[in-house]
């Protein structure tokens, strides 16, 4: 019974047509050509994952270190308005007693000197 198999023994050998129409030491080179090609796009694509990763792990870096700046400029914002305020409240106490603010004198007619000279107490 055969039923449509090779005959034990027997190897079933590709026809000319299954590589196409050309001759068998064509279709090898077309094999290796293609084999070739394979491992090329299989190193370009490790590259370019590679590539891909060095890039994410370049913006990661990047990311840290923004981040570390931002922290640092808002401490340094908290203490110059710390100071800020602090200084707002002695200019505040300064103008309660600063004799020049208390001064009749016109500052625009009048030379500094003689200004700071004719308000302050004897």
């Amino acid at each position: 019974m055969s039923h449509g198999l090779p005959a034990s023994g027997s190897v079933l050998q590709p026809s000319a047509s299954a590589g196409g129409n050309q001759p068998p030491a064509q279709g090898h080179e077309e094999d290796d050509r293609k084999v070739r090609r394979r491992e090329k796009n299989r190193v370009a694509a490790q590259r370019s994952r590679k590539k891909q990763t060095q890039k994410a792990d370049k913006l990661h870096e990047e990311y840290e270190c923004l981040e570390q700046e931002n922290t640092s400029l808002k401490r340094e914002i908290g203490k110059l308005t710390d100071e800020m305020k602090h200084l707002s409240e002695v200019l505040k106490d300064h103008e309660k007693i600063c004799p020049l603010l208390h001064c009749s004198v016109n500052f625009v007619t009048i030379p500094r000197s003689d200004a700071l000279t004719s308000c302050l107490p004897r």
